[in-house]
């Protein structure tokens, strides 16, 4: 059992992100409750890489004096398993907003999907989603898109190493990346349908490696703050 000492001086905490929560809302929910389970004024809890509200997964967390690792942990390679669907787009790559528009996908098979994924490996440039955290003259890019605004995006290079296509049921694809720090899988799934000739967005994706940390180490929200009592 971890003590209040042991959380000051610093820990890595391996959780598994739930479906809907922002990644900052499980770091105020657990320094919250270190903070209540050990009677601290305050202790310094901060994540290695945001996941989206609609992705699940790995989110490594560091408490204490391990924060100052963060940046470290932030730039290291990461996996992610997924599902996009093919034919139709959204304004923000995925689930968060309705469909906008529909393609055609009757000249799309197999054989194109398997094929198409070579054209990103390696180095891509991608633009990050306008529905994204980045920001640009001080405000989230996600509040000029719910105001309607349009924003010049610029592009930036990111690194992947494998795309494999693991699954092909009908319209709907499961994925496994491995990737470099940055790279948007909304983007790559968007991107990736207009490789098509078709159009494409993101329904599931999971964050399952970061560097040598795994998923299948991490725990819930929920046994963390149950192995959490001293």
């Amino acid at each position: 059992m971890l003590t209040s000492e042991d959380y000051l001086s610093g820990q890595v905490l391996l959780i598994d992100k739930p479906l809907h929560w922002t990644s900052f809302q499980v770091v105020n929910k657990l320094r919250w409750e270190i903070r209540q389970a050990f009677k601290l004024k305050k202790i310094k809890v901060g994540h290695a890489g945001t996941l989206d509200p609609l992705a699940t997964g790995l989110l490594v967390l560091c408490t204490g004096k391990m924060t100052k690792q963060i940046d470290t942990f932030q730039g290291q390679i990461k996996e992610y398993t997924g599902t996009l669907v093919l034919g139709s787009t959204t304004p923000s790559f995925d689930l968060e907003t309705e469909i906008d528009s529909t393609f055609e996908t009757s000249h799309i098979t197999a054989d194109l999907i398997h094929e198409t994924t070579k054209q990103f490996i390696g180095d891509i440039e991608q633009k990050p989603p306008v529905f994204s955290a980045l920001k640009k003259d001080g405000k989230r890019l996600y509040e000029f898109a719910r105001a309607g605004e349009v924003v010049d995006i610029k592009s930036r290079t990111v690194s992947v190493s494998e795309f494999e296509i693991t699954k092909i049921d009908n319209l709907h694809i499961d994925f496994r990346i491995v990737c470099s720090k940055g790279t948007y899988i909304r983007s790559l799934a968007h991107d990736f349908g207009k490789a098509l000739d078709s159009g494409a967005h993101l329904s599931a994706l999971r964050r399952t490696k970061i560097g040598d940390f795994d998923v299948k180490n991490a725990i819930s929200v929920e046994d963390f703050i149950k192995n959490l009592a001293p």
